[in-house]
């Protein structure tokens, strides 16, 4: 097993992400180095995903898998993230053929539960694996699982603010962050992170996994790329009744500001045919 960075964080059935760091991964980025940087948006496919609330929503981890009670939540944010990432991805054709009903958000979250618990084993470092233990997973371990199903062909990773802007003109981008307290209750439905009142001092909660799926706005002041004018909008995984339809909104700044505690994963599929 090679030289892992490892920062765990405390699982609970909203938050379960574990940032993980491949030294190896460096030898996948994509530098920036100077291209133009317009405003995308890409849609996943899938209605919005709720870990939470499990058996309100029918759904019965007893029944998926052999000798498991049931939860009513579980930490699986990085499945999710990644559900709702390869569902952009393939063509419809391509997400029923490998299971996923794109119609359906039961059907769906049913499925993330399932690589919840590819990627916990794709995680080799950890003690524990879902569906016996609720321990999490990582970015890099998601991403592994979709590649090990064939679902993609690749994956990538980004390290700063422009890259990752980069990276987000031909795909969605899974996000792992720290996530504080005060980032629970968003000020408004349609405001950023960045407004909530002394969110930097705010404890933190656990690890989180979230989809960047747009950027909102680019800006430049005075000719320099501005990260406190340059938005992302990020989709979470906790139903549609929380932030704005189920999305946030944060600033490069506030990027820049975690970005020691922040992993970037951007599943690919290049291949010209799905």
């Amino acid at each position: 097993m090679p030289d892992l960075d490892i920062q765990q964080y405390d699982v609970t059935g909203s938050l379960g992400r574990h940032r993980v760091l491949d030294p190896r991964s460096l030898a996948y980025r994509r530098p920036y180095s100077g291209e133009t940087i317009r405003t995308v948006e890409w849609a996943p496919k899938i209605p919005l995903l709720d870990q939470q609330d499990l058996l309100k929503q029918g759904i019965r981890t007893s029944e998926m898998f052999n000798g498991v009670d049931d939860v009513d939540a579980l930490g699986s944010c990085t499945a999710n993230a990644a559900t709702a990432c390869i569902s952009v991805l393939l063509d419809s054709a391509a997400c029923t053929a490998a299971g996923l009903d794109t119609s359906d958000p039961i059907a769906a979250e049913r499925w993330a539960i399932g690589l919840y618990a590819d990627a916990t084993q794709a995680d080799e470092w950890l003690d524990y694996t879902w569906p016996n233990d609720d321990c999490g997973s990582s970015g890099l371990g998601v991403a592994k699982a979709l590649r090990r199903r064939g679902l993609i062909d690749q994956y990538g990773h980004a390290t700063t603010a422009e890259e990752l802007c980069m990276l987000l003109q031909t795909g969605p981008v899974l996000m792992g962050m720290p996530w504080r307290d005060a980032f629970f209750t968003p000020v408004s439905s349609t405001a950023l992170l960045d407004e909530i009142p002394n969110w930097e001092s705010s404890p933190v909660a656990g690890g989180h996994e979230v989809l960047i799926t747009a950027l909102e706005s680019v800006a430049e002041v005075e000719g320099d790329f501005s990260y406190e004018h340059t938005v992302l909008r990020v989709q979470n995984s906790w139903g549609s009744s929380w932030g704005d339809s189920g999305s946030f909104r944060m600033s490069l700044a506030v990027y820049q500001q975690l970005r020691s505690e922040i992993d970037l994963v951007q599943p690919r599929l290049d291949r010209t045919s799905q």
